[in-house]
């Protein structure tokens, strides 16, 4: 007997926060596997073509106007939640091609074979191209996922924004962050809700484009302060 293919038996949305992503934005809904139901860009306060590129390229284009990856995260949620027919998984991608888009089927993997609530797809070392992630940003998950080790007991590695999670257990998470923190928050809830989860090793390349967070002193100190003040505001909790 064939086994079916299960990847066509989920329903899957994608989400991709983009702020001026003109130059990528295209690469990466192309890249993107054919099987999924849904790509849903949205566009943080964009000033470039990124809406009418990504709209060309065959993706639903939502707009934002309050800056923030937060923001733009939450609006693709909330559309999601107004469709009649909801997805079993939602994923969530950057829009800057520094991930591999093609590997969505890795991450979606464990929920669909192994019934897994949550995925990171987690930037290792030998996996990445050298200069995709800057020296603020290495230490940055090392210490973030460390402190979530010491207070929480978590097995996280990375703060990885290609991640996976049922809708379900998206929805019950009860997200609110609006900028820097949402990664970080989303993990110490589904630590908190005891979700299963894992990671799986995936690419990484640099970035087309100037990063938002890492490319400035701003933007690195202000994640930082995000992430600790999530991390600190859970283990008093």
């Amino acid at each position: 007997m064939t086994k079916p293919n299960t990847k066509q038996s989920h329903s899957i949305n994608v989400i991709i926060p983009a702020h001026n992503e003109a130059n990528s934005i295209a690469k990466v809904i192309n890249d993107i596997p054919k099987h999924v139901e849904e790509i849903i860009v949205v566009s943080n306060n964009s000033s470039d073509a990124t809406e009418n590129n990504a709209a060309k390229a065959g993706a639903t284009v939502l707009t934002e106007s309050n800056k923030g990856y937060g923001y733009a995260c939450l609006k693709g949620m909330d559309y999601i939640a107004n469709k009649k027919i909801k997805p079993d998984i939602v994923v969530f991608l950057d829009g800057d091609y520094s991930d591999y888009p093609e590997e969505l089927n890795k991450i979606v993997a464990p929920i669909i074979d192994k019934d897994i609530d949550f995925v990171i797809g987690a930037r290792v070392k030998q996996l990445r191209e050298e200069g995709a992630m800057t020296v603020p940003q290495i230490f940055g998950n090392w210490l973030a996922t460390a402190l979530m080790k010491l207070f929480f007991g978590a097995t996280f590695t990375d703060l990885g924004p290609f991640r996976a999670i049922k809708y379900n257990k998206l929805l019950a998470l009860n997200m609110e962050d609006k900028t820097y923190g949402w990664t970080v928050e989303m993990q110490l809830k589904a630590i908190k809700q005891k979700l299963s989860y894992t990671e799986v090793p995936v690419n990484y390349r640099n970035r087309i484009g100037v990063s938002k967070v890492s490319g400035t002193v701003k933007g690195a100190i202000f994640a930082g302060v995000k992430i600790l003040g999530w991390i600190f505001k859970y283990s008093l909790k």
